[in-house]
C-alpha cells in the first residue's frame, strides 16, 4: 500500500460554512457506516425579531434515539423571562417525537449548568481547567419512553 501524497495544512481562524459542512458530513457518513444508524437529522429552533433576524435559539441534531444540543444561546435581555425553558421544552418535545430516549449536551461552569439541572439534566462528566480556572461539563437527561 502506498501512502497518499501529503496535502498542505492550512491554519485558519475564520472557517467557511461550506468547509465545516465537509467535516460534519464526512463524520456523519463515517459514523453512519460504522453503526448502520442512518436516521440523523438536524434540529434547529430560532428566535427571530420583527425583521426576521435571528437573535437566539438552539441547534443540534437527533441520531440513533439520542438528541444532542450543540448550541443554545439567548441574548442577555432575553434571559430570565422563560425563553430558555421554552426553547428547551420545544427541543425536548421534538426529540421525543423523533423517538429519542435521551438528550445530551455540554456546558461550562460559567454558562448554564444550574439551568439544565433545574430542567432534569444530570452531570455525567467534567473536565477541570477547560478553560483555565473553569470546568467543561457534560450532561444528560433521560426521556420517558412510555
Amino acid at each position: 500500500m502506498t501512502d497518499a501524497p501529503d496535502l498542505p495544512l492550512v491554519v485558519e481562524t475564520e472557517a467557511k460554512p461550506e468547509d465545516l459542512r465537509v467535516l460534519e458530513n464526512g463524520l456523519y457518513e463515517f459514523s453512519r457506516d460504522a453503526t448502520g444508524i442512518e436516521d440523523g437529522k438536524l434540529l434547529c429552533l430560532f428566535l427571530r425579531n420583527g425583521e426576521g433576524i435571528t437573535v437566539g435559539g438552539a441547534y443540534g441534531w437527533t441520531w440513533g434515539e439520542a438528541c444532542y444540543i450543540r448550541y443554545l444561546f439567548l441574548p442577555k435581555d432575553r434571559r430570565g423571562h422563560g425563553e430558555g425553558r421554552r426553547l428547551m421544552r420545544a427541543f425536548e418535545n421534538e426529540a421525543r417525537a423523533r423517538g429519542c430516549r435521551q438528550i445530551v449536551l455540554e456546558t461550562h461552569d460559567f454558562q448554564a449548568p444550574g439551568f439544565y439541572r433545574r430542567l432534569g439534566f444530570a452531570m455525567t462528566g467534567c473536565v477541570e481547567g477547560y478553560p483555565r480556572g473553569h470546568s467543561y461539563i457534560t450532561m444528560v437527561k433521560r426521556l420517558d419512553t412510555g
